[in-house]
């Protein structure tokens, strides 16, 4: 055969070889890909790893991807050969990843079923149905450091000064720039001998000298409202953490109390958890 019959035949079996392998099985998750000193990784090995691989790195294009979990592979299980039997520490270590991992697929099965529509909905009614309107309240407040200081200019206030002039010219506060406006807030929110004097306070009128860490504080509740309850859609991702909580909680005890177990641990110093070299020897 000539040089160029062979360029010609080698160019004929190129093309024939994707034939032949559309005829062949298709993959599973047993599919052999490569072998590391007669240990196999399969194909299920590779999709298990890119499952859990962070969303930018499954974003790679496939054969990235691919190549890069095959390599991947075939390094970590020479690198793991060449530690002969894993130490009792690493088995440990293993063995704990393992059950961390399961227990992990057993929750979310649990917690899957126990969010829904209708449990969010129940968990917003059961926090509200009993609930007290909330009132809330706009202030401004001057900040001194001394009573002296904020009785003459609360004289100046009630000689007829504005009450946002004063405090830009004499609060010490942020809030200073903005007259000392301190926006809506509710019970909770500030300091407790600030809030006393929110709460007994007449709407429009200065209150105070009123002392807190922070210094002296003159006010004034310039209008209040009854505060607006939460949508259940605004409250969505705290009411499913409470409903996913208290689900896991019930599911657990359920089966450990259910569980035979007997525990053997009577007596042993909990210190003895600092003992590394235990697992040397």
């Amino acid at each position: 055969m000539s040089k160029h019959m062979g360029i010609v035949a080698a160019l004929l079996l190129s093309v024939a070889t994707p034939a032949l392998a559309q005829d062949a099985a298709p993959p599973t998750a047993d599919t052999v890909v490569a072998t590391v000193n007669g240990t196999t990784i399969t194909l299920g090995h590779m999709i298990a790893v890119r499952e859990t691989l962070p969303e930018q790195y499954q974003a790679l294009p496939d054969d990235v991807l691919f190549n890069g979990i095959l390599d991947q592979l075939v390094q970590q299980t020479a690198l793991q050969q060449s530690l002969g039997t894993p130490s009792r520490r690493d088995a440990l270590i293993v063995e704990n990843a393992g059950r961390q991992h399961l227990s992990g697929v057993a929750l979310q099965a649990v917690v899957t079923a126990a969010v829904t529509d209708e449990s969010l909905q129940a968990a917003y009614d059961a926090r509200f149905k009993d609930a007290t309107p909330q009132t809330e309240y706009n202030a401004a407040h001057i900040l001194v450091d001394s009573e002296e200081k904020a009785l003459a200019l609360k004289a100046e206030i009630e000689g007829g000064a504005d009450f946002a002039e004063v405090a830009k010219a004499n609060s010490t506060d942020g809030a200073a720039a903005n007259g000392g406006d301190l926006g809506w807030f509710g019970v909770g929110m500030m300091v407790k001998p600030f809030e006393d004097a929110v709460l007994a306070a007449e709407v429009g009128k200065v209150t105070g000298p009123v002392q807190t860490d922070f210094g002296w504080h003159l006010l004034i509740v310039k209008e209040t409202r009854v505060a607006a309850q939460p949508t259940i859609d605004e409250l969505r991702d705290e009411l499913a953490a409470e409903v996913e909580t208290n689900a896991v909680t019930a599911h657990v005890e359920g089966l450990t109390s259910a569980a035979e177990v007997t525990r053997t641990a009577d007596g042993i110093d909990p210190a003895i958890l600092r003992n590394g070299a235990l697992l040397d020897q």
